[in-house]
């Protein structure tokens, strides 16, 4: 395993709003991502995951805290363009449909990443679509002539071919077949690993989680509760929010019911 990538020291982030005054989403948060490490960060919705990874990315800003990526401060990224080494940074969002311009082939867009690359470039856009099983021809349609869950893997894609340093996908599976979620999970940490990089991986998908990732951060309420390697907190499990998560993963019993329920 590299150097430390990312470095965050008690992150705060929140929102205003009217006549309820600060709300705090994501609360005293500190993590450290090295090259070549994945990790799962996992919780329910609203308990701050995406905020943490715009945050990472410059798209919030902080209250008090810092995150410094490869020694450089992260900011918040203003109207100008973005600071070249952040660039290394790249996120796929949890909605395709905002994330791809309908304007532009899907081909120009991944094309984007590719010139925006910080290290030599490794892909071709045909390479990219093929990682991400679409036909090189897929590189001439918009996004409209696309499926929800093939979208997305453009957007994961485009991501890609920037040869990040550090690649966040945030629910990045979540609009996939469920054949495709694992599929699409391991070539994301393939991907990344390959060349070294980092990957953060937000997914309320345990079970893909346990089997892609290093190491797992539990988040409640803005709130790192357990953190540690998948293995010891799946067996040895030390707060009841973790335990209670891992009790709700569905087993298959065979049965047609799940174990604990009426038949």
């Amino acid at each position: 395993m590299t150097d430390r990538l990312l470095e965050m020291r008690n992150v705060t982030v929140g929102y205003r709003q009217p006549g309820l005054g600060f709300v705090t989403a994501v609360d005293d948060v500190s993590l450290e991502l090295a090259g070549g490490e994945v990790l799962g960060l996992v919780g329910e919705s609203g308990c701050g995951k995406s905020t943490l990874a715009r945050s990472i990315c410059g798209l919030e800003p902080l209250r008090t805290g810092t995150i410094t990526f490869k020694g450089i401060p992260v900011n918040r990224l203003s109207l100008r363009r973005r600071p070249k080494p952040l660039v290394a940074i790249q996120m796929v969002f949890q909605n395709p449909y905002a994330s791809l311009n309908p304007r532009r082939t899907v081909g120009s867009q991944i094309l984007d990443g590719v010139r925006a690359s910080v290290r030599p470039v490794r892909w071709t856009v045909a390479e990219l679509l093929s990682e991400v099983e679409l036909d090189a021809a897929d590189a001439l349609k918009y996004p409209h002539e696309f499926s929800g869950g093939q979208r997305q893997r453009i957007a994961i894609a485009r991501a890609v071919a920037a040869s990040p340093d550090l690649l966040i996908g945030d629910e990045a599976i979540a609009s996939l077949d469920a054949s495709l979620q694992a599929k699409i999970a391991r070539l994301m940490r393939r991907l990344a690993v390959e060349s070294g990089a980092a990957l953060l991986f937000i997914s309320h998908d345990l079970a893909v989680v346990r089997v892609i990732a290093d190491d797992v951060a539990v988040m409640r309420k803005g709130v790192i509760v357990e953190h540690g390697p998948v293995s010891q907190v799946w067996d040895s499990p030390t707060h009841d929010y973790t335990k209670r998560l891992l009790a709700a993963i569905p087993v298959v019993d065979g049965l047609g019911t799940m174990p604990g329920t009426a038949a």
